[in-house]
């Protein structure tokens, strides 16, 4: 007999971008995530609150904002920077689930550990290197580096090779037992792929023809944006033969956008078998379903790779969610934000939203994607402060007093890819000082009057 509790399957994948044909992109092959995707809803304008994992991680699994001081980097351990937050899980077990997890979820696998999960968080054996070669020569090359091989590999293996495979094959199996355990679950399945490097098995990249991929149609600093707003994409010079600076020789680019689709149509394959396992075992029609990638990466747009910056391509990623008598199918083009999964997961258990919690419930939204909800949405990265409208972009950057020593503006209806900088356009002055209103605001933690929406109150 079922739960009277729904159960909720929480899938994360990292530096995924949305790119998939869910979100209206045909040339990336994930027909799993599309599948999922046609059985909830699609957020098309979804914002991660840092693009970095650590950080957006962190953010969403304690619905607390980041701030100057609080959730800045990759490496953020929630214990560090909010020591005893309530975290989802957390929450999750208090009210009678059984919370499980396997892979990446927290960035860190011991980061809230004991009080979030009732078993200890399963990671694969990951030996000397995290990034999984599989090929004698690029593991060769690895350990001469300091783990980092080339940025990408095709080895002729067996999906469970690669540690994606390994952590569906354990999701899958946690899956049995919490089907024969009959208690409600929140089952978290944390993906690796495709993070760098991109590495997968060949199946995966024969799914594409090299030469027909598509390369960024505006590899090019944008007209206008200021320094603060560039980076030299240090995660992927790291790695070796590509250049220390300057662009990339094109037959390297192509190569990384066809390692890129090959590692996410990988973890597509993953992400499969373990909503297949769900189904198989009847468990789907009283489960929650929530994919989200933590933040989108730059694959050449705007003369950058990887993430850390501001642009619309870092800061938009996907978020799909399926739950009984929501939509089926359907494309949600409301401005939302990560932090509204926490109360959304809640509500749609029947657990109360903490207190603390500063985002929004998307419930609404699965049953009328078109109706109305925030008026903004709110990012940041190290001192640059984004607000996301329904038409503009507009950053800040600002020094320890709060001086703006930068900004950038982009126009979505005029120019979506970003490719000028307007903020200095004088016909568009009261635009920009609208939008440094509400960074303002923001920024002094007024966030009920902006777009955390009546659920939440602010923890500073």
């Amino acid at each position: 007999m079922p739960p009277s509790k729904p159960n909720v399957l929480f899938i994360v994948v990292d530096d995924l971008r949305p790119q998939l044909a869910c979100y209206g992109q045909a040339q990336m092959v994930t027909p799993h995530i599309d599948g999922l995707a046609a059985g909830g809803v699609v957020f098309k304008r979804a914002y991660c609150q840092v693009p970095v994992c650590g950080a957006t991680r962190a953010s969403l699994l304690t619905g607390v904002r980041p701030t100057r001081e609080r959730f800045r980097t990759y490496k953020t351990w929630v214990d560090e920077d909010l020591p005893g937050a309530l975290t989802l899980p957390q929450h999750f077990r208090a009210h009678g689930y059984t919370t499980l997890a396997c892979g990446k979820v927290f960035h860190h696998r011991t980061d809230t550990a004991v009080r979030s999960w009732c078993a200890e968080p399963w990671y694969p054996d990951v030996g000397g290197n995290w990034r999984n070669y599989q090929l004698q020569a690029n593991r060769a090359v690895a350990a001469a580096r300091d783990g980092k091989g080339p940025p990408f590999e095709c080895a002729d293996v067996p999906d469970a090779a690669y540690f994606d495979g390994q952590i569906a094959d354990r999701a899958a199996a946690e899956l049995d037992r919490l089907a024969r355990d009959g208690r409600p679950f929140f089952l978290a399945v944390g993906f690796l792929k495709p993070h760098l490097p991109f590495n997968a098995p060949r199946a995966y990249w024969n799914l594409y023809r090299r030469e027909e991929l598509d390369l960024a149609a505006n590899p090019f600093r944008p007209r206008g944006a200021p320094d603060q707003a560039m980076h030299n994409w240090g995660e992927l010079r790291a790695y070796f033969d590509v250049p220390a600076a300057g662009p990339l020789p094109e037959d390297m680019a192509r190569s990384l956008v066809h390692g890129y689709y090959a590692a996410t149509s990988y973890t597509d394959a993953q992400a499969g078998r373990v909503l297949e396992r769900l189904g198989r075992l009847g468990l789907r029609d009283n489960t929650v379903v929530v994919l989200w990638g933590d933040h989108g990466w730059q694959l050449g747009e705007h003369a950058l790779w990887c993430k850390h910056c501001n642009f619309n391509t870092s800061l938009n990623a996907p978020l799909i969610l399926s739950a009984a008598g929501g939509a089926r199918g359907a494309a949600c083009d409301a401005l939302v934000e990560f932090l509204d999964v926490f109360p959304s997961l809640c509500e749609l258990a029947g657990v109360p939203v903490p207190d603390h919690v500063q985002g929004r419930s998307l419930v609404p939204l699965l049953s009328r994607p078109g109706a109305p909800f925030k008026p903004a949405a709110f990012c940041r990265f190290h001192a640059g402060d984004s607000v996301r409208t329904d038409r503009h972009l507009y950053t800040e950057w600002t020094d320890d007093d709060g001086g703006v020593t930068a900004r950038m503006l982009y126009d979505h209806q005029a120019d979506p890819d970003e490719n000028e900088n307007v903020a200095e356009r004088a016909d568009l002055g009261e635009t920009v000082d609208r939008l440094s209103r509400m960074l303002q605001a923001a920024r002094r933690g007024a966030w009920n009057s902006l777009a955390a929406g009546p659920c939440g109150t602010v923890v500073l």
